[in-house]
């Protein structure tokens, strides 16, 4: 009961600064210009800019807000996944189904270094804090850390109790975190070297953390949004109606950990309410499945990416 009463205090004073009419529903502009499906779309840290990536082998780099392409990276033999920024947007890393981790200087393309370990196509990287460690996960049921200031290309580290591909990762500062299909979100603390699982009984496709770092978001195949008390594992709530069954769909809360937000396989974004799992808002965002969303670090801003080859700026 403490926890639910955190949350709805948490969102009593989110709501406040947002209410549900102001929730991005508004089509504001369309990016185009990959060839075939995006996989993942990602706001900077700032939210100035974006970079997608998809089945064209490229990551492309836009300012959403104008509707710009700015700069396409191209050295993936195969798609690409995902993409992450460094905080001072200097520096990106990408991952995919040519194995390899891709370290890249953002404003002259150049691939700095490739990391090669993983046996297997890549599904998720992400930076530390610091930029200086970059942690993927793959196919092949491990999760890999990589010193980007190291010359070395072999990891850092290597956790691989897994029983099935991994799908999707996050960072604390001293924790990462990790969705699989084999069900679980593993959390592991590696500054004492301990792991703790948690067992959702459904395959988890993507993971994300609320803004203030207490919950992580599971989106699992059963059609179920999962919010996760991150201390201690308990079950807070479940958020249902979109359609993930067959695809890696992305889930978040917004800026203001009021609502959950996350695409569905039948083109429609969701917006849930964060207590109460009410959908507070619904609507048709693409002709094809919604693969990736990206809520804007402080303004009321959304970014999607489909299947059907776009990437769309949503604001109220």
């Amino acid at each position: 009961m403490a926890l639910v009463f955190k949350l709805e205090i948490n969102r009593c004073e989110a709501e406040r600064k947002m209410s549900g009419d102001e929730l991005p529903k508004a089509e504001v502009n369309v990016l185009r210009g990959h060839e075939g499906a995006v996989l993942a779309a990602r706001f900077n840290g700032d939210g100035n800019y974006c970079l997608s990536c998809g089945k064209d082998r490229t990551l492309r780099l836009w300012n959403p807000h104008r509707g710009i392409h700015i700069k396409t990276y191209k050295s993936h033999g195969r798609e690409v996944r995902d993409v992450h920024v460094t905080p001072d947007n200097s520096k990106l890393c990408s991952c995919g189904g040519d194995r390899q981790i891709f370290y890249w200087d953002v404003s002259t393309g150049r691939v700095i270094r490739k990391f090669r370990g993983h046996d297997s196509e890549v599904n998720a990287v992400k930076f530390n804090e610091y930029a200086s460690v970059v942690v993927s996960a793959g196919y092949d049921r491990s999760v890999r850390a990589w010193d980007c200031r190291s010359h070395s290309t072999e990891p850092i580290q290597i956790i691989d109790t897994f029983s099935d591909s991994v799908m999707s990762v996050c960072l604390t500062k001293s924790e990462i975190i990790a969705g699989s299909v084999d069900g679980t979100v593993r959390t592991f603390d590696i500054r004492i070297g301990r792991e703790i699982s948690d067992d959702l009984g459904q395959p988890v496709n993507c993971i994300s953390l609320s803004n203030d770092g207490n919950c992580i978001l599971a989106s699992c195949l059963d059609s179920t949004l999962r919010l996760l008390d991150r201390s201690t594992g308990e079950l807070l709530q479940e958020y249902k109606g979109h359609i993930c069954k067959s695809y890696k769909l992305d889930c978040c809360l917004t800026n203001t950990d009021a609502h959950v937000t996350g695409g569905s396989e039948d083109g429609y974004i969701f917006f849930w309410d964060l207590v109460d799992a009410s959908v507070v808002s619904r609507f048709r965002a693409h002709t094809s499945v919604v693969t990736s969303v990206s809520y804007h670090p402080k303004d009321s801003c959304m970014i999607t990416a489909s299947v059907d080859g776009t990437v769309r700026v949503w604001k109220p």
